[in-house]
């Protein structure tokens, strides 16, 4: 018995001083990327709607299904745009976790003075014409200028949590089209507004409304680092 306990006390004399021991990390903290091999029960569904081939990295899906998880939502639909793609690129993906089912894939706009093909500037302030990054929760329909457009709530103090008020909507538009791209090799730009190509955006704003995620994406260092959804991410 008295072995034991020197042993136990000897452990426990390692572990308070051993250097590989890490502290508990603040929120704050800078983590890893997220690993594509993480257990996660939708990561699978990347591979299964041949997401790679669409262009869309397996990170940035596997960092999408974290902040769903965050959400805490009971809607399995989750979008994503990649603004880490031009805008001449179809890069809004609209997936159906659990039917496993890509319902829509297409073109999405950014606003006007995020960039001109790639966006790569991002403001969460009135007037600034420019795209907000993070996490949104899609709220209700409603008949505007664009024809029906759809709510949005951004979750992430600092990055979106003004879009209500900038009156950031999910809508349809002209601009958004390919011909658009033909002439000038990008899409036309919003003014900071999600908005799709009118023949899917009354489909996309059907299966997107009502309490879903929209993930907003770009490799954007002082997002990826201080957004509360991905933890801090490297």
């Amino acid at each position: 018995m008295k072995k034991v306990f020197l042993v136990l006390i000897a452990s426990l004399n390692f572990a308070s001083t051993s250097p590989d021991v890490t502290p508990a990390l603040p929120p704050a903290t800078v983590l890893p990327a997220p690993s594509v091999t993480e257990n996660n029960t939708y990561l699978s569904v990347y591979d299964q709607l041949n997401l790679s081939h669409l262009g869309l990295n397996k990170d940035v899906f596997a960092y999408a299904l974290r902040g769903w998880e965050k959400m805490n939502t009971n809607k399995a639909v989750l979008s994503i745009v990649d603004l880490s793609q031009p805008s001449n690129k179809k890069r809004l993906y609209v997936v159906d976790l659990l039917q496993k089912k890509l319902l829509f894939n297409t073109y999405v706009s950014h606003g006007r003075n995020s960039g001109d093909l790639v966006a790569n500037k991002f403001s969460n302030t009135h007037s600034s014409f420019q795209t907000s990054l993070g996490f949104y929760k899609t709220l209700n329909t409603y008949m505007g200028k664009h024809g029906l457009s759809l709510q949005l709530q951004g979750l992430e103090k600092g990055f979106n949590d003004n879009v209500y008020n900038r009156n950031i909507v999910l809508h349809g538009a002209d601009y958004v089209c390919e011909d658009i791209i033909r002439k000038t090799g990008r899409l036309g730009r919003s003014q900071g507004c999600p908005a799709v190509p009118y023949a899917d955006s009354k489909g996309i704003i059907q299966a997107v409304k009502g309490g879903t995620c929209l993930f907003i994406y770009s490799p954007d260092t002082d997002y990826q680092k201080r957004s509360t959804f991905l933890g801090g991410v490297s």
